[in-house]
């Protein structure tokens, strides 16, 4: 598939170095502007890659002895964040589908001694994981990636426990994009072209058996200064300013029944 490759190809490179995160400043300095701590930015090290849209941990509901899955896990910033918060007892899953990014969370995982933490390749599409296995899934700007966003979400209620919740932070649409970056694989790669109308992005957890969501907290794409979609990360400025003007960065929570 056309965008999966395109996606696969652009965080590999990430991950190898040969490119940047969406961010036009330092990934410390991009990671605080989302939301981010100091000392998150700390423990995670070389983890953090300067991706993402937000800090989908910032108003979650952690527990030590949880399980928590991590779609898209990337190097393992959320991952580490969530690890250092289920304890000892708790156990963290990140799924990604680029070698590249697997062998680095990996490489990761290992110089902080985070036993507990792993890092299995997959699909967001079709997580390798059983049914009702997790109490928690996170996400940061990865679903919005997805050509099959529906079954996304079908797979986060298949592994949610009863009563096991959703934490994800996101790209949504407030309205159409312009043409121009609709059509734009960069734009779809740099976490843009491929986000969906907020209310269909809501329906389409409703849809899989979510319920309670909430949206605690948006913020317009205006207000993330570029950090979400400066020019390096979508082709060009025109792009990433008409793509400014229809974004948002949503959290969205909710709950399997």
């Amino acid at each position: 598939m056309k965008i999966q490759e395109a996606v696969k190809e652009h965080y590999g490179a990430v991950a190898r170095g040969e490119q940047s995160g969406c961010g036009c400043a330092t990934t410390s300095e991009f990671a605080q502007t989302i939301g981010y701590s100091a000392e998150d930015v700390a423990l995670a090290g070389e983890a953090n890659l300067g991706l993402g849209c937000g800090n989908p941990l910032a108003l979650a509901e952690i527990r030590e002895g949880m399980t928590v899955l991590d779609l898209g896990s990337g190097a393992g910033f959320d991952a580490f964040l969530a690890w250092r918060r289920v304890g000892p007892t708790g156990r963290v899953i990140g799924v990604d589908m680029t070698d590249d990014m697997l062998a680095q969370a990996r490489a990761n995982a290992e110089k902080l001694g985070a036993a507990n933490v792993e890092f299995r390749k997959g699909f967001i599409e079709k997580l390798p994981l059983p049914d009702a296995s997790v109490d928690l899934v996170i996400s940061n700007c990865v679903i919005n990636l997805s050509v099959d966003k529906p079954a996304v979400f079908r797979e986060i209620a298949r592994v949610l426990k009863p009563g096991g919740r959703i934490a994800v932070g996101d790209l949504v649409l407030l309205q159409q994009l312009p043409p121009q970056v609709a059509k734009s694989v960069a734009a779809y790669v740099g976490c843009i072209a491929g986000a969906s109308l907020m209310n269909d992005y809501v329906l389409m957890a409703l849809d899989a058996g979510l319920s309670d969501l909430s949206i605690p907290q948006i913020a317009h794409g205006k207000q993330l200064a570029g950090a979400v979609a400066p020019s390096g990360c979508c082709g060009s400025d025109p792009i990433a300013e008409a793509a400014a003007n229809a974004i948002a960065s949503i959290k969205m929570h909710g709950r399997k029944p």
